[in-house]
Order: C-alpha cells, then sequence, then structure tokens
C-alpha cells in the first residue's frame, strides 16, 4: 500500500516564507473595512435622495391643510387644524372634478390604445422577419428623438382639419401616436426575450397568428406591458404642452390647465390652499399608481438582463 509522504517543512532560515516570497501579506480586514466604507457611502446617497424627493411632497401634502396666512407665516410648521374645505373649494369652486374626470378618459383611452397598438407592433418587429422590418423599426427610434415642439403648429393644422380639435378623442390619438415610438422600442426587446417554443408549441397545435399573440404572448409580457403602461401614464398625466395648443376649450380642459387655470384665476388674490389641494390631488393617482405597480415596474426592467 502506497502511502503519501508529507514533504518535510521548509525552514524559516530559507526565506521561502509565505510572507517573504514576494506577496504582500494583507491584513484581514482590509477588504471588509473598504466594503464598509463603501456601502456607508452609498447609503447616505441614498438617504439624502431620498430626503430630497420626499420633503417637497410631504410639505405640499401638509400644506393643502393649511390657510393662506398659516402658508405665508408658518410655512414648515404643521397646520393648526385640518382645513378640508381647501379640498372642497379646489374640486367644486374650481373645477378640479372636471379637469380629473377629463384626464382620466383622456389618459385611459390613449393608455388603452397605446399598449394594444404598441404591443402588436412590437411583436410584429421582433418575432417576424419581412423586407422593410428593421427600417420601420428605425422610424419608431427616430420618432423618439424628434422634438414635438417642432410639430405643434402642423400637428395643430392637421388636426383641425380633421374636425378633431377640442374633443377628447382628437387629444386621445395624439397621445397615442406620441407615445408609440417609445412604446415600441421598449415592447420589441422585451419580446425578444420570451421563449419561442411556447408560440411554436401553439401554432403546432393549430391555433392562429392572432390567438397566439393575444392568448400566449401577450399574457407572457406582462411585466413589460406593466413597466411601459406605468412611464407612459406617468407622461401623459403630467402632459401639459399638447393639451395646451390642442384643448382650448375651458370645458375639456386636462388637471394640468385647470392647475395652471387655478393659479392664474384671481391674481393677486390666489387662491394658495386650493392650488395646493388641487396639486395634491393631481399627483396622487401618480404615486398610488407606482407603489402598486412598483414590483411589475422592477420585473419588468430587469427581465432583459434576467434572461
Amino acid at each position: 500500500m502506497k502511502t503519501t509522504e508529507t514533504p518535510a517543512p521548509v525552514p524559516a532560515e530559507s526565506g521561502i516564507g509565505v510572507a517573504t516570497a514576494g506577496v504582500p501579506a494583507q491584513k484581514p480586514g482590509g477588504r471588509k473595512k473598504d466594503g464598509s466604507v463603501l456601502n456607508v457611502f452609498s447609503h447616505g446617497v441614498l438617504i439624502i435622495w431620498a430626503i430630497m424627493v420626499v420633503m417637497p411632497l410631504v410639505w405640499a401634502v401638509m400644506t393643502s391643510f393649511k390657510d393662506d396666512n398659516s402658508i405665508f407665516s408658518s410655512p414648515w410648521a404643521l397646520p393648526d387644524k385640518l382645513h378640508f374645505d381647501n379640498w372642497a373649494r379646489a374640486w367644486t369652486d374650481a373645477n378640479m372634478s372636471s379637469y380629473f374626470l377629463n384626464t382620466v378618459l383622456v389618459v385611459g383611452g390613449s393608455l388603452v390604445g397605446t399598449l394594444v397598438l404598441g404591443s402588436m407592433a412590437a411583436y410584429v418587429l421582433a418575432r417576424f422577419d419581412f423586407p422593410g422590418n428593421r427600417f420601420i423599426y428605425y422610424l419608431f427610434i427616430g420618432g423618439m428623438s424628434f422634438p414635438i415642439m417642432l410639430a405643434l403648429v402642423p400637428l395643430f393644422y392637421v388636426v383641425n382639419n380633421m374636425g378633431l380639435l377640442n374633443t377628447i378623442h382628437g387629444l386621445i390619438l395624439v397621445y397615442i401616436a406620441y407615445s408609440l415610438p417609445f412604446t415600441v422600442f421598449f415592447l420589441t426587446a422585451f419580446f425578444r426575450t420570451l421563449p419561442t417554443s411556447v408560440a411554436e408549441a401553439a401554432f403546432v397545435d393549430g391555433a392562429s397568428h392572432t390567438r397566439t399573440f393575444f392568448q400566449i404572448m401577450l399574457p407572457m409580457a406582462k411585466p413589460g406591458l406593466i413597466s411601459v403602461g406605468i412611464f407612459n401614464f406617468l407622461g401623459q398625466w403630467n402632459q401639459y404642452m399638447l393639451p395646451t395648443v390642442l384643448n382650448t376649450d375651458p370645458d375639456k380642459h386636462v388637471l394640468t390647465q385647470g392647475l395652471v387655470q387655478l393659479a392664474v384665476s384671481q391674481g393677486y388674490k390666489g387662491d394658495w390652499s386650493g392650488l395646493f389641494a388641487g396639486l395634491v390631488m393631481a399627483m396622487l393617482p401618480v404615486l398610488a399608481a407606482y407603489i402598486i405597480f412598483q414590483r411589475q415596474v422592477v420585473q419588468g426592467l430587469t427581465a432583459g438582463a434576467l434572461k
């Protein structure tokens, strides 16, 4: 039976020790200390950033429950009592209820249209090879780089000639066209990450392209749809330039136009408490949407990286 002989230990006098063999000795806690310093720095930056983002929101909500005198005399103090009449005054007297309803109709219709049309176009561009595929894809990419300010004047005349000026459905169509380039760009990359074996199995079973898309591929793309839907919702809900140019009828104003109208309606006698109440009203749906769907947003953004 063979035995493995243990080599004789190297004498200390030979000078071939681990610490003297040309490799510098490292302190055991060196890397751990560097990592802890980096973590402290990164967490400190995140805390500062969170304070910068949260503080204006908290201050706006707090100010919406104050009266006008308290807003100027003690802007950073808590309200002496909750003035819910600010919200009632903004909702009724300032017509925020009408503006809110118009915004829900416009954003809801445009969001559904953008997701349906954008997902269909992105699926075709991502899964089918045909002449002009890349050309059409780059046209959508070019639409993302085109400043909307340059198209306001011709867009006004086009919408006016079509009889869609100062209408809810006209604004919906413009919002859809404005949001499609980014939606197609985002969803094209997402559809490419989905497995092709499921769609091929559906084709073998006799499913049509339409059924495969709506019943198989679209549910699989749910994280991407939610992510791009949140981004479009934020952009369309806060849109001000397009409705200002294409929607001049006061009865069809959206929230952004209503807030500006509320700020300038009374001149030097501005209803500041009502203005902050209206601002918080416009802000709450956006915060609620992101809080509810924040996990899906992260999943949609990281789906391609985790594939």
